[in-house]
């Protein structure tokens, strides 16, 4: 007996070329990672030891310290990370050993997955919802589903598969410098992404198989709990720019890696992001460290926040 409600053929659906679509963000506009880091550290030092300034002291200190211990870090990231021009940074970061783990939302995946692609992402949702092509670039729906199905006969997690896909594209993308997909697949770090069925642009296209990308974020699932087991006596997480997504997934996976026997506590969570949400209060930098551990809150613009971040590390790492 089959479902006794309507639902839309979504084989109707007729995605429109990328090139079409118009795009607010390019690669172009990237922040710059310096050869020669500017005199951060004097900067640092300098600030009050108050507030905001004090826990960016120790938020720099604990990821720095995790980094020279070997404990983990792990990074869950928003799609703002991507459309705020950061990405450098954190593709530095990785390429020094600073990250051990990224996390992103289905969001995230798409417009870095874009950007490795045509150097640029993040349309006009305004003007393309009012003429119902809102999120149908055909390429991005297309190639994304065709990266989650190559990779499932060799169990993959979604982030993997997309990573392995533009490596091994047939004309190169233009853009792979600038992805971290590309970038942590190289580097051979885990890169999971979470996806909320219904809540991306790609979910619409034809090609896009529930079932195929389920399987796959769900290993990303597993994948996540099983980095999160390095968290403990010492470890570092922050959450940027993810509201509700990531924080909750982070939660059910730390659980799932305490239920199987790991003690993860005495770790540092830090929540970046431009407004304080419920969520990553809650889940982030909360629950999670009450039975041992540090939570801190550094509210501000990512495009600010993070390259002061990445400045401020290699001054304390001496890199």
């Amino acid at each position: 007996m089959g479902s006794r409600y309507d639902a839309a053929d979504f084989s109707d659906v007729r995605p429109v070329p990328f090139a079409s679509r118009g795009s607010k963000v390019s690669v172009t506009r990237f922040g710059e990672v310096l050869e020669s880091p500017p005199a951060v550290e004097r900067l640092v030092a300098t600030l009050p030891d108050l507030l905001a300034a004090a826990d960016f002291r120790a938020i720099v200190d604990a990821w720095a310290t995790a980094v020279r211990r070997g404990r983990a870090v792990v990074l869950l990231c928003g799609g703002h990370v991507v459309k705020t021009g950061v990405s450098p940074y954190l593709i530095d970061a990785v390429h020094r050993g600073w990250i051990d783990h990224l996390a992103f939302s289905g969001a995230t995946a798409i417009h870095d997955f874009e950007i490795a692609c045509f150097g640029e992402t993040s349309e006009d949702v305004t003007e393309n919802l009012a003429h119902g092509t809102f999120g149908l670039a055909d390429e991005t729906g297309r190639w994304m589903a065709e990266a989650a199905i190559a990779g499932l006969d060799e169990d993959l997690g979604l982030g993997e598969a997309l990573g392995r896909w533009l490596l091994q594209r047939e004309p190169e993308p233009p853009h792979l410098e600038q992805s971290l997909l590309a970038q942590a697949y190289r580097r051979e770090i885990p890169l999971t992404v979470h996806v909320t069925i219904g809540a991306d642009v790609v979910h619409q296209h034809p090609a896009f198989d529930p079932a195929v990308t389920g399987t796959a974020s769900h290993r990303d699932f597993r994948i996540l709990a099983a980095s999160l087991r390095g968290l403990a006596d010492g470890g570092f997480v922050a959450n940027v720019g993810s509201a509700v997504v990531l924080p909750e997934v982070f939660v059910k996976a730390l659980n799932v890696a305490r239920h199987l026997g790991s003690p993860v506590k005495e770790f540092t969570a830090a929540d970046f992001d431009v407004l304080r949400h419920y969520r990553p209060t809650v889940n982030v930098i909360g629950r999670p460290v009450l039975e041992g551990g540090r939570g801190f809150h550094l509210t501000g613009h990512h495009e600010l926040t993070v390259p002061l971040l990445y400045y401020a590390l290699r001054a304390l790492l001496g890199e």
